[in-house]
Order: structure tokens, then sequence, then C-alpha cells
């Protein structure tokens, strides 16, 4: 039986080689990254839930939410579409885009008030806070226990 050297490294320098490849692997599969709309989440003096999900390229028409046991779905789907007269070979054709955002609603969100408006291309959905009831107060007795 012959002794073979045993290098510890060789494993980690194959890794770091395929590590060292993979940027030319994903930007050969997929030739521009898109990046998730720009979606901010605060509230304002505790009365209410603001959303701003930034829709550049979606119109009024392409987006779409709703309310479903504390939940605040918001969809926006965006097809160009290719007309007749034009007849095209394509390899790669990335003319739709779709965005989803599921958010859970605290429980004091008052779901039949929700309010949203599009515009410049930024939806803003407004929730309101509806007043929850006040905790009840136990009074406390001191002496015998009574039955």
């Amino acid at each position: 039986m012959a002794l073979v050297n045993w290098d510890p490294f060789a494993e980690l320098d194959a890794l770091r080689n395929q590590v060292d490849n993979w940027p030319s692997v994903i930007a050969s599969s997929q030739p521009s990254m898109q990046l998730a709309p720009v979606t901010d989440i605060f509230t304002e003096d505790d009365k209410q839930l603001l959303v701003e999900v930034h829709l550049p390229n979606f119109t009024e028409k392409e987006v779409s939410i709703d309310v479903h046991e504390k939940t605040l779905e918001i969809k926006a789907e965006h097809f160009e579409k290719e007309e007749a007269k034009k007849k095209r070979n394509y390899l790669v054709r990335e003319s739709s885009q779709s965005f989803y955002r599921r958010i859970a609603l605290p429980k004091q969100a008052d779901e039949d008030n929700i309010k949203a408006h599009f515009s410049d291309g930024v939806l803003k959905v407004t929730v309101p806070f509806k007043e929850l009831p006040k905790p009840k107060k136990i009074a406390i007795s001191a002496g015998k226990k009574e039955k």
C-alpha cells in the first residue's frame, strides 16, 4: 500500500475557486438583477399605521389591496404587451413584473376604514387604529374571606 500525501487545505482551495467563479455564473444566467420595491411601514402619533410602497413602473389599475384576517396584502402585476405587428424572436424577454407584500396588522387596526392613495408611482395605505377596550379594574377586598 502506497502512502498518499494529504493536503488539509486542498478542499478549501477548491471551495474558494468555486466561490470566485460564482459571480460569472450569476451574470450569465441573470442579465439584470431586480430589486424589490422600497416599502416603508411606520406609525404616526400611535393613531395610525402607514404603509408606503414605491412602485414606479406600475399603474393604479395594476395594484390591488386586500385585508383578510388582520393581514394587509398588496399585490401588483405589470405585463408589457407586444403588438401583433412586431414579430421578434426573443431569446430572453423580461417584460413582466410583480410585487407581493403581506403585512400583519396590529389588534387595534380598524380594517373597515383603511384608505389607499396611488400617485406618482407611490402607493400610500393608511390603517387607522381604533381604541381598544380598557382593562377592567378588579376591586380587592380586605378582611375575612366571604363565602
